[in-house]
């Protein structure tokens, strides 16, 4: 296992920017029209990384204006931390070079495996919670930040299935991976009330078992209801029970720059605001009964 990345990047506090929006090519001319007041926005990195050569496709060039008028995350779908194939050095170098270009306030991806003898499988697969998958996964992390010379934040995954032999809860794995590895957490909520479902625990032991100190960012989003079990569709407005463990992680990890994800069926741009209007009055509420947070580090 690598040294501990920590000290190695120049590190800044993360700015509490509100609520935020998932920027999807359905709303660039609403957005490029009418400059709503969103305080930031998050892409899809590998939606951005094919377009880099030369000038840049129209795809870059467009966020690229996006850029200059609001803060931007990059967030990716395809780094396959958790894989047992050595790290994709031709990706990590795409992601790098864009992450150059647009100085995204941060970058994320998942925790979790994505294809394996380098087949892309287009799925977020869950891994075993055991202390090999821990120290392959900090390896793995330290080696994407040494690379990019910054922090990454890494997202719990929803899932469906659990593996046997798995010798810890998926909060404990998550919360020795971050402090190993000296990465972020991107705490996806509707995620954490998925899996809590799925595999009959309660959400707020996954929060209580998170480090404050460690979470820099939150997803929400809808899931589909299968009846037996829950799948993490984004294509469904935030649940009742998403709102109520959103507003415990609120009063746990303060204000933390949250994003509102809708990938499916997605609505019009003012119903997709109307979303982050209510995280916003979640937020608000929560943070009035919490206690004052120090800033967190990136």
């Amino acid at each position: 296992m690598r040294d501990r990345s920590e000290n190695r990047y120049r590190q800044k506090a993360i700015a509490p920017l509100g609520v935020g929006l998932g920027l999807r090519t359905v709303h660039y001319d609403h957005i490029l029209k009418h400059k709503p007041k969103v305080p930031w926005f998050e892409v899809i990195s590998e939606n951005y990384m094919g377009t880099l050569a030369g000038s840049g496709g129209r795809a870059i060039q467009i966020l690229e204006q996006f850029r200059k008028d609001y803060p931007i995350v990059m967030h990716g779908v395809s780094l396959s931390i958790g894989s047992k194939d050595p790290l994709d050095k031709a990706y990590l170098k795409k992601l790098k070079n864009l992450a150059a270009r647009i100085e995204p306030m941060w970058v994320s991806d998942h925790l979790c495996w994505t294809g394996v003898q380098g087949q892309n499988l287009h799925d977020l697969l869950p891994l075993p919670y055991t202390k090999e998958t821990i120290s392959h996964l900090v390896d793995h992390i330290q080696e994407v930040q040494n690379f990019l010379g910054r922090r990454i934040l890494m997202e719990n995954v929803s899932s469906y299935v659990s593996y046997e032999h798995s010798e810890m809860t998926e909060w404990e794995c998550l919360t020795d991976v971050a402090n190993k590895a000296d990465c972020m957490i991107l705490l996806d909520v509707n995620n954490i009330h998925v899996s809590a479902v799925n595999h009959k625990f309660n959400g707020i032991d996954f929060l209580n078992g998170i480090p404050k100190n460690r979470v820099g960012q939150f997803h929400l989003a809808g899931y589909s209801d299968m009846g037996t079990h829950l799948i993490d569709t984004h294509d469904h407005p935030v649940s009742d029970p998403v709102w109520t463990l959103y507003e415990a992680a609120v009063e746990r990890f303060g204000a933390v720059p949250t994003l509102i994800e809708w990938d499916d069926h997605i609505p019009a741009f003012p119903r997709l605001w109307q979303e982050a209007k209510h995280a916003e009055r979640i937020q608000k509420k929560a943070l009035s009964r919490a206690e004052p947070k120090s800033p967190v580090l990136i």
